[in-house]
């Protein structure tokens, strides 16, 4: 009998989870659903948005060439980022492809799946919502900061914390499939990455929340490996966990965290970010919810975590 997965969030944090989780080989019967934030509004994702008013597809993409099994010079071809400034600059190759099939299948949705199906994609990858949301923040000093990139590349003073986020429009529906597959998961995994810009704006979607916290599913949290200026800074992992867990209206069952200090040079070149390795200040029991503190560091720059140390973390809960 096969044991289901779903994957929620976004950015390179998400497409490492799914990279650990491909590696696990014994897994053979493994089934895995990645549903990914529709948010995003910076960078090619933002000025493709824009101009031709097609979903964001930066992390979704990178969700998709992380599971494809197509060989690995097309799955390079689908990252590769125009150089320059012009109208192709700093455009990927893949998000262009998405926003043509796009056009051609008539939804983000069946864009999605078919660059799934051209790409050898086993997997079901799920952008949580096909509407046009806008990610909202309110900051302590009471500021309203409207567009995920104006809040994960802060446009405001990035010492003031965030007190609350939103989507607008609020009535946005998730799509077909999203809350099937959460409702039949035997995990589902939250993390890693931006808390505010990568994972919060699924719970945000109306019935995604609760069907995560209503799902019979042991629920994971990877905890992030920095701190972040202008989202996080200053949070320890027990910040984390309460704002995921108000967010959800349950307890996490499982929460991972790194339990290894990164390298000096890793530490130094962070500084000038103001980033600094989230503290675990939670013990390992914790009555409902399990702590897991363990080496999930990948080697060199920048700090990510390390697939297959994740992949086998997770297939031992499973």
């Amino acid at each position: 009998m096969s044991r289901k997965v779903v994957t929620i969030g976004g950015g390179a944090g998400q497409s490492r989870v799914l990279a650990g989780l491909k590696r696990v080989k014994a897994l053979k019967d493994l089934e895995v659903t990645s549903i990914v934030t529709a948010a995003d509004s910076g960078g090619s994702s933002g000025r493709l948005r824009d101009e031709f008013g097609v979903h964001p597809w930066g992390d979704i993409l990178r969700c998709i060439v992380g599971l494809s099994d197509a060989p690995e010079d097309l799955r390079e071809l689908f990252l590769y980022r125009f150089p320059g400034t012009g109208n192709l600059g700093q455009h990927t190759v893949g998000n262009i492809i998405l926003t043509a099939l796009n056009q051609l299948k008539g939804s983000p949705l069946e864009a999605v799946l078919a660059l799934c199906h051209l790409l050898h994609v086993r997997e079901m990858v799920l952008p949580v919502t096909e509407a046009s949301v806008q990610l909202c923040a309110r900051l302590e000093d009471g500021t309203i900061v409207r567009g995920e990139h104006n809040i994960d590349a802060p446009k405001y003073d990035p010492h003031l914390h965030i007190k609350e986020v939103w989507l607008e429009p609020q009535e946005c529906a998730p799509v077909p499939g999203v809350l099937l597959a959460i409702a039949t998961a035997d995990l589902i995994v939250l993390g890693p990455g931006d808390l505010y810009t990568s994972i919060l704006p699924n719970l945000l979607v109306p019935g995604v929340a609760r069907a995560i916290s209503q799902a019979r599913a042991k629920k994971v949290f990877v905890c992030s490996l920095m701190t972040k200026l202008g989202e996080t800074h200053g949070f320890k992992a027990s910040d984390f966990v309460v704002l995921i867990e108000s967010h959800l209206g349950t307890r996490l069952d499982f929460v991972i965290c790194n339990a290894t200090v990164p390298v000096p040079e890793v530490l130094e070149s962070y500084r000038g970010e103001h980033a600094h390795p989230v503290d675990v200040d939670l013990e390992t029991g914790q009555g409902e919810r399990q702590i897991i503190a363990a080496d999930v560091l990948s080697a060199g720059l920048p700090a990510r975590h390390d697939p297959s140390k994740l992949g086998l973390l997770l297939a031992a809960l499973l």
